[in-house]
């Protein structure tokens, strides 16, 4: 290649296509031709990140290696690629704007007036440049959040404008939606009109990737066609699947990759992808059976908010050929009418959040976990309530609680992190991103991870209160992994080796071609308990939402 080439992915009509999953999809087929690709968002609410964001409004918080709170969008791209992002693949109006001003008073710009055209478009052309050659990469892929027509991206927009005629290889895709009001019905003029609003902006698109309710006809290719300025080769289609995994393989089956070659100039468009179309085959059709897992969860009416933990399930049941029911479980529910709606689980997942609402519930389905013998994975608070609920249920102190919910409790067994009690602000000051854990020897951690080191990736302000670690030890409670850095412990386990608990969130580094080690234990352990119990019968075969708020 020789110079870097640059894709956007614009959307246009509407939100919620999956951008993300056509920008993840196009940067696999290109690694999958060896080149070296790197993905950037960028999003155009004002905050700085999106670590404040109520997951009922925006979804997933994805933590990265350097702590950075970023769009969900990130865990779809490294869960694609099988690589980490930093912070610089993130972009918010905030953060640019935030650069911005503070280059202003440092004096920067003296003697000029800082205008948006062509100051904070140059800053930005300048950080999409600086990531490529920051990391060397073949093609940078800028995915634009929002919709075309928002006033929130439109200077993120004619930044984009300006780079497509000042960079040679440049590639600009637009995806669109195509309703049909009646089978064999599509309608193209939504897309029509979109792409001239995008051409009205200054760029041309040279990709019309359709997301539609049925396979584009012949007749609506060559409409879009005709009237985009593309040739119907360049017309794809994005249709509904079973899984998202599978999407490279249908983009590239209709060429996708040899037209975006073309236009970068690359030689051979065709991309190998028979490995991953191999574990996608398993997750299509496995060849194992099946196994229900419940998410007990206080954001379950929001699809995303728990995005990569459900993801790290299906990953990890892929490597076992089997089929994961995913359910959705509102604690609140158990709340209200008792944990016995967990008895047909064959394993249960008690997953991060905040705030005190649906907490006794949380503690109540892993109370069931623990008694019943059903395999128990806790996440960040999942594995704190999975303390508390061991000092109240077998130590006996039943005012056992979290300093964060019961500040006048006897037994704090999980208390504030001495570094966070001076801290004011809420944006970017938890103990986020990758942090190494010391493993036990001999424990199932270490099994499972076959190692003594570990690296996971954080997001919490509160820690295993270390005065009653002792105690828990006393009555078999196994603390199976601390810190490197200041010994909090990050890992525990039941004596009856079916529960895990870690501080970390391993969900945010599980990949379909690397899955979480803890999440193996649990698929493992769950197919083991199914067979245990002998039920034939699968209560689900989709992702169900049992409860609401």
């Amino acid at each position: 290649m020789r110079s870097r080439g640059y894709i956007v992915i614009l959307g246009s009509i509407m939100s919620g296509l999956g951008k993300g999953i056509v920008t993840a999809s196009i940067c696999k087929l290109l690694q999958a031709k060896g080149l070296k690709v790197v993905p950037l968002k960028f999003d155009g609410y004002l905050n700085v990140d999106c670590g404040t964001m109520n997951p009922f409004r925006h979804g997933e918080v994805f933590v990265l290696d350097d702590g950075s709170e970023v769009d969900m969008d990130f865990g779809t791209y490294e869960r694609f690629l099988n690589i980490s992002l930093n912070k610089f693949s993130s972009i918010t109006g905030g953060k640019i704007f935030q650069h911005l001003i503070k280059k202003e008073r440092e004096g920067r710009f003296l003697g000029r007036d800082v205008q948006i055209v062509p100051h904070l478009t140059d800053e930005l052309k300048a950080w999409i440049r600086r990531l490529g050659d920051e990391t060397d990469a073949d093609v940078v892929v800028i995915e634009v959040g929002g919709t075309v027509g928002d006033i929130e991206n439109s200077y993120f927009i004619e930044a984009i404008r300006q780079l497509s005629y000042e960079e040679k290889h440049f590639v600009a895709v637009q995806l669109t939606h195509v309703p049909s009001l009646s089978k064999g019905e599509p309608k193209t003029k939504p897309t029509q009109h979109a792409n001239r609003l995008i051409q009205s902006m200054g760029i041309r698109p040279d990709i019309i990737v359709c997301r539609e309710d049925e396979p584009l006809t012949q007749e609506s290719i060559e409409k879009i066609s005709l009237f985009a300025n593309v040739s119907p080769k360049h017309v794809f289609d994005d249709p509904t699947l079973s899984t998202v995994y599978a999407l490279p393989k249908v983009l590239n089956d209709q060429g996708i990759c040899k037209v975006i070659c073309e236009k970068l100039g690359i030689e051979d468009g065709h991309a190998d992808i028979s490995n991953w179309e191999s574990l996608v085959e398993r997750i299509i059709n496995p060849k194992n059976g099946e196994v229900d897992i419940a998410i007990v969860g206080k954001y379950t009416t929001t699809k995303d908010a728990y995005v990569s933990v459900k993801e790290a399930i299906v990953h990890a049941a892929a490597q076992f050929d089997v089929r994961p029911n995913i359910w959705f479980v509102e604690s609140t529910l158990i709340e209200e009418g008792g944990p016995d709606i967990m008895k047909d689980y064959d394993g249960i997942i008690v997953p991060g959040g905040f705030g005190n609402r649906g907490i006794e519930g949380k503690i109540e389905a892993i109370r069931y976990a623990r008694e019943n013998n059903i395999p128990f994975l806790g996440l960040c608070l999942g594995m704190q309530l999975m303390v508390v609920e061991y000092a109240r249920n077998v130590l006996g102190w039943k005012d056992a609680h979290s300093t964060e919910f019961s500040s006048d409790t006897k037994h704090p067994v999980i208390d504030l992190l001495p570094e966070q009690k001076s801290v004011s602000e809420k944006g970017g000051t938890m103990r986020l991103g990758g942090h190494t854990s010391l493993l036990v020897e001999g424990t199932l951690a270490h099994k499972y991870y076959n190692a003594l080191e570990v690296d996971e990736r954080h997001r919490h302000r509160y820690e295993v209160n270390p005065e009653y670690v002792k105690d828990f030890e006393e009555h078999n409670l196994i603390i199976s992994g601390r810190s490197k850095d200041n010994g909090v412990v990050e890992f525990c386990e039941w004596p009856n080796g079916l529960g895990i608990g870690t501080q970390a969130h391993p969900e945010f580094k599980s990949r379909l071609e690397k899955p979480s080690p803890l999440f193996l234990f649990l698929v493992e352990k769950a197919i083991e308990a199914r067979k245990r119990n002998s039920r034939k019968t699968s209560m689900a075969n989709t992702h169900r939402t049992i409860g609401s708020v």
